[in-house]
């Protein structure tokens, strides 16, 4: 089975990263184009502007998104592909439930976390070939969590049945849009240690980088940085890094 991918992660490293994992995934790809923000992937894809230089008229038939570009969110692409073919699986650092249902119901056929070993992620790309979707084990664990709490009415997104292998489109959830999330009541009031953070995210520095020089483990930074977005009501380190900014919080 033929395979042509498109990677829309802002990030070099982790695109380099995420197409070495689609390499080893899958024997036959036949190319992988890869973007930096929203409008190069709508280019890619033929939904806006002058396509880049390599388009070819083969259909891409998997598409991995990150969640925060710098012109927006990967919930607008998966959005805007909603009766695409291609699967298309969230690749992003985020495991909580206010990224993990929104992508879900926006289309998203799988849901990858980047912090992964290299064969993890793999191993869990090979899956779309066997009809299965492709889920971290610790998104399957949330998922399975919130199953077992039988919370079908406000719950999440169930399943639907996968397609027969080889269809190359396991699907997790109903195409709706998500609902808006309510501001935080704590709106720009970061503590100590998430000033910190954020001053090292206005200055560049990654989540691991961040993790060794504060001396902490990568995914409390990555709680740091959710609860930053939440209390300043943004959506990218660039929106945050600007207010703070802006607010003298850096």
């Amino acid at each position: 089975m033929a395979v042509r991918v498109l990677i829309l992660e802002d990030n070099p490293v982790a695109r380099a990263f995420l197409a070495r994992v689609v390499r080893e995934s899958f024997s036959d790809v036949t190319g992988v184009a890869e973007a930096g923000d929203l409008e190069s992937a709508r280019r890619w894809l033929g939904l806006a502007g002058t396509p880049p230089p390599g388009a070819s008229a083969e259909p891409f038939k998997l598409i991995l998104v990150d969640l925060e570009l710098p012109d927006g969110t990967g919930l607008e692409l998966l959005t805007d592909l909603a009766q695409h073919p291609a699967t298309k699986i969230v690749t992003t650092l985020y495991s909580d439930d206010e990224h993990l249902f929104p992508a879900l119901q926006c289309g998203a056929d799988g849901y990858l976390l980047k912090e992964d070993r290299f064969e993890v992620l793999v191993e869990e790309l090979q899956k779309i070939v066997r009809g299965q979707p492709p889920l971290s084990p610790a998104i399957a664990r949330r998922l399975l969590g919130h199953f077992r709490q039988g919370d079908g009415a406000t719950g999440p997104v169930p399943l639907r049945d996968a397609p027969a292998p080889g269809d190359f489109q396991p699907t997790l959830g109903p195409r709706t849009q998500p609902a808006p999330l309510a501001p935080d009541p704590d709106f720009g009031r970061l503590t100590t240690r998430e000033s910190e953070v954020l001053t090292y995210l206005s200055k560049g520095f990654t989540i691991k980088e961040i993790a060794g020089l504060m001396g902490i483990k990568w995914f409390t930074v990555n709680d740091h940085i959710k609860a930053i977005y939440r209390k300043l009501n943004v959506s990218s380190r660039a929106e945050a890094a600007v207010l703070a900014s802006k607010q003298g919080l850096v």
